[in-house]
C-alpha cells in the first residue's frame, strides 16, 4: 500500500476527520499502538532525536495542577511516541512527560507514576507525518461536533481494522482505503474482511478511542457513530454547525423511524425560523403526540420556550422582591386543582387512554419546566 500522504492543510481549517483520513494514507502511522512505557532506563521516552530528557521550560510549579490530576486519576491523554530501534522519541506531550517524571521521583509509591501511557508508532517518521499526528491530537482535544466526531471515529476504526488485517497476512486493497465516505469505507473494508475469511480479526472500540485520544466511553462512541451513519451527510453537517447535541439527534432519529416526514419538517422549520435550539423540545413534543405535524410540534416548542423565559424572568423578579422576606407560596387552590387534575389524568393514561392534539406535547414540556421551577431535575 502507498505511504505517500496528501498535501498538508492549514490547521485552522483542518477537521479531525480529514486529518485522520490523511493519517490513514501513511503505512507507518497505521501501525501505531497503545502501550505502557517505563519512565526511566534506555527505553523510556525522551525528547528529540538526541535523546535528551524533557526540557526545563516548564517548572514544577506550572505543572502542579497536571501532577495532582495524574496522581488521582492517572494520565488521561497518552504521550505520542516514535520508536527508533529500542529508543522512544517523544512526538507530542512534553508537559505530560515532565509531570510523570516529577511524580515518579517525588511520589514513587503512587501507581499512576510507575509507567507512561503512550501511543507508539514505528519510525522513522517524516516531518509531515509527525505534523499530521500532532494535528490530530490537537484537534481531538477540541469540542467537536457529533457529525465530525462520528466521521473521525469511522475513519480511525477503518485504519485499525486495516492494520489488523495486514498483521494477519490479509492484503488491503488501496481502492478500499481511498474511499472518501467514512461509512462506505468501513462497510467495504468489513466486507473484505469477511470475504478473506478473517472472522476473528476486528477493530476494538477501546483501541480506536485510545489511538485518537478522545475522552469518550465505548457506548457513547457507538451512539455517535450510529447518529452519524443514520443522518444524511448534509443534515449532520448542518446540525454540527448549529451545535445540536447527541441526545437530541438520537431523539430525532427515533422520530424519523416512524415519522420521517415529521422529523424532516421539524428540522426545516427550526432552521427557517433561525431557532435550532427548539429542535429538542419539538422532537419530544412530536414523540409524545403522534398526531402533531412537524410545524405544530415546533409551534408547541416555541410557546413553551416563551413561557419558560417568562417564568424565569418572573422568578428572578420575585427573588429580588423577596430578598428581605419570605417567598410567597403559590395559590393553594390552584395547586390543589392541578394535583387533582394530574392524578385523574395519570389514572386515564394508566388505563390505556392517550392524549390528543397539542395537549400531549404541551403537558410534557410543562412537566419538564415544573420540575425545574420546583427545584427538581428534568428527566
Amino acid at each position: 500500500m502507498t505511504t505517500t500522504m496528501a498535501a498538508p492543510t492549514d490547521e485552522a481549517t483542518e477537521s479531525l476527520a480529514s486529518a485522520i483520513e490523511r493519517m490513514a494514507s501513511s503505512e507507518r502511522l497505521r501501525k501505531r499502538q497503545f502501550t505502557m512505557l517505563p519512565l526511566n532506563g534506555p527505553t523510556a521516552p525522551v525528547t528529540g532525536v538526541q535523546g535528551r530528557g524533557p526540557g526545563d521550560s516548564t517548572t514544577p510549579a506550572e505543572l502542579e495542577g497536571l501532577i495532582s490530576s495524574i496522581a488521582i486519576v492517572g494520565l488521561l491523554q497518552p504521550l505520542l511516541v516514535e520508536q527508533l530501534g529500542s529508543r522512544h522519541i517523544l512526538v507530542a506531550g512534553e508537559r505530560r512527560l515532565r509531570a510523570l517524571r516529577y511524580g515518579h521521583v517525588h511520589q514513587p509509591d503512587n501507581e499512576h507514576f510507575q509507567t507512561a501511557p503512550a501511543i507508539v508508532c514505528p519510525g522513522p517518521l517524516s516531518e509531515e507525518e509527525r505534523r499530521c499526528w500532532q494535528l490530530v491530537e490537537n484537534l481531538a482535544r477540541e469540542d467537536l461536533g457529533v457529525g465530525e466526531l462520528g466521521a473521525a471515529l469511522l475513519f480511525e476504526r477503518s485504519a485499525v481494522l486495516a492494520g489488523a488485517l495486514q498483521s494477519h497476512g490479509v492484503e488491503v486493497p488501496d481502492a478500499v482505503m481511498a474511499v472518501e465516505d467514512p461509512t462506505n469505507r468501513w462497510l467495504l473494508l468489513d466486507k473484505h474482511r469477511v470475504s478473506a475469511g478473517a472472522h476473528s480479526v476486528g477493530a476494538p472500540w477501546e483501541e480506536v478511542l485510545k489511538r485518537i485520544g478522545v475522552q469518550l466511553n465505548v457506548d457513547k462512541a457507538k451512539q455517535v457513530v450510529r447518529a452519524f451513519k443514520a443522518l444524511p451527510a448534509e443534515v449532520s453537517s448542518q446540525m454540527d454547525a448549529e451545535g445540536v447535541a447527541l441526545a437530541t439527534r438520537l431523539d430525532f432519529l427515533k422520530l424519523g423511524k416512524g415519522r420521517d416526514n415529521a422529523a424532516s419538517e421539524i428540522w426545516a422549520a427550526v432552521r427557517e425560523r433561525g431557532t435550532p435550539k427548539l429542535l429538542g423540545s419539538a422532537v419530544r413534543a412530536a414523540l409524545a403526540d403522534p398526531n402533531l405535524s412537524g410545524e405544530q410540534a415546533v409551534e408547541v416548542a416555541q410557546q413553551l420556550h416563551e413561557a419558560a423565559n417568562a417564568s424565569r424572568s418572573a422568578a428572578l423578579r420575585g427573588g429580588s422582591d423577596a430578598a428581605d422576606g419570605e417567598v410567597e407560596e403559590a395559590d393553594p387552590e390552584i395547586v390543589g386543582a392541578a394535583v387533582t387534575a394530574l392524578t385523574r389524568l395519570l389514572a386515564e393514561l394508566r388505563g390505556g387512554k392517550k392524549i390528543g392534539g397539542y395537549a400531549g406535547g404541551t403537558l410534557l414540556l410543562h412537566a419538564r419546566e415544573l420540575l425545574t421551577l420546583a427545584g427538581g431535575q428534568p428527566s
